[in-house]
């Protein structure tokens, strides 16, 4: 199984709720991760706020391009939560 995001909700404090394909969930914290020139400015609340579940890459991408691999969201998951299928 190839895994992706299949939900996300950004939450304040540069966090995200996400869930994956396989079921997983939980809060992922980005704010150690927010460096360089693309995710740098995502520390605006405003645009950390446009985060959302990309349609074709299948996992958080945000209004000014950025976009993280779901491999990396998982490895960050804090709480991870085995949903019932």
């Amino acid at each position: 199984m190839i895994l992706h995001t299949t939900e996300v909700t950004p939450l304040p404090g540069y966090r995200l709720a996400v869930r994956f394909n396989n079921g997983e969930n939980g809060i992922v914290d980005l704010t150690a991760e927010l460096t360089g020139d693309m995710f740098a400015p995502l520390r605006d609340p405003e645009l950390f706020a446009t985060a959302y579940q990309h349609p074709v890459m299948r996992t958080v991408a945000w209004a000014n391009g950025a976009d993280l691999a779901p491999e990396f969201l998982f490895d960050l998951l804090d709480g991870r939560q085995q949903q019932a299928a």
